[in-house]
């Protein structure tokens, strides 16, 4: 049903990687925007060169991007953009960010890519379809019980600025086998490869983790909020959420983060 505009979520990809490798490990300029967080021309080129190509392609389609803000919201479909998620490891040269593109249609994320165009790996998930990694089927790893459990986090100090939520996030932490950092987008398509188990982090956005959900989700996984209740329109969990490749995991996770 989605098959035609998940095909041109990866050209949206495709085009953003083009703009944003040209200034990867290059001098770049870089600007902090109200909320503190960087910004670059390579975030915003991108973002405009998606834009433009949905604007000519699917008129009718609302928009929302971190960059450019929002139009059309009230639209059955409406395109999510993040063009840089993790512009911090861009700016440094790590290759752990990504350029993320999600579909809703009536405020559901029915489609989402999740494109490292450094490393060439491409995350691709459609409602009703299992995710695919560079086109071959993923699925997440069984995981029965946290001290087990490999967790991912961006977790840097404005991420768990809240001191409650820090305080949650470190006994979730305590609990786990280990835990790796400033993953941003990446983690969560280890967690659909079947590489890592949770992934906890707050204080996101639509725009960072709606692109997230058709992949965990068509890889066996879930995606909740530190409640355990699934995402939907009416629920995003302020901005905590969670994503397991394994469902036993979200009672026990969600009980360590709310003591």
């Amino acid at each position: 049903m989605y098959e035609d505009r998940a095909d041109f979520a990866c050209a949206l990809a495709d085009a953003a990687a083009g703009v944003i490798m040209r200034a990867f490990r290059r001098p770049v300029e870089v600007t902090d925007k109200s909320d503190s967080t960087p910004v670059t021309a390579a975030d915003k080129n991108a973002e405009r060169a998606m834009r433009e190509m949905i604007e000519r392609e699917f008129p009718r389609d609302g928009i929302v991007g971190e960059e450019y803000g929002t139009e059309n919201a009230e639209s059955e479909y409406v395109w999510v953009l993040d063009p840089i998620d993790g512009t911090q490891s861009f700016i440094a040269g790590v290759p752990l960010f990504g350029t993320l593109v999600a579909l809703l249609r009536r405020g559901v994320p029915v489609a989402g890519v999740i494109n490292q165009p450094f490393t060439k790996e491409r995350w691709v998930g459609v409602a009703g379809r299992q995710t695919t990694l560079n086109g071959r089927p993923v699925q997440t790893r069984k995981c029965a019980s946290l001290d087990r459990a490999v967790l991912f986090s961006t977790a840097d100090k404005t991420m768990f600025a809240n001191a409650d939520d820090k305080k949650r996030f470190d006994a979730l932490r305590d609990r786990v086998k280990s835990a790796r950092y400033s993953t941003d987008c990446y983690g969560y398509g280890l967690v659909a490869a079947g590489c890592g188990d949770i992934v906890c982090e707050a204080d996101l956005k639509l725009y960072d983790y709606a692109a997230l959900v058709p992949v965990v989700r068509g890889a066996g996984g879930e995606m909740t909020d530190w409640t355990g209740r699934p995402l939907s329109p009416e629920n995003d969990g302020g901005g905590r959420i969670l994503a397991v490749g394994d469902a036993r995991l979200i009672a026990q996770t969600a009980e360590v983060l709310n003591p």
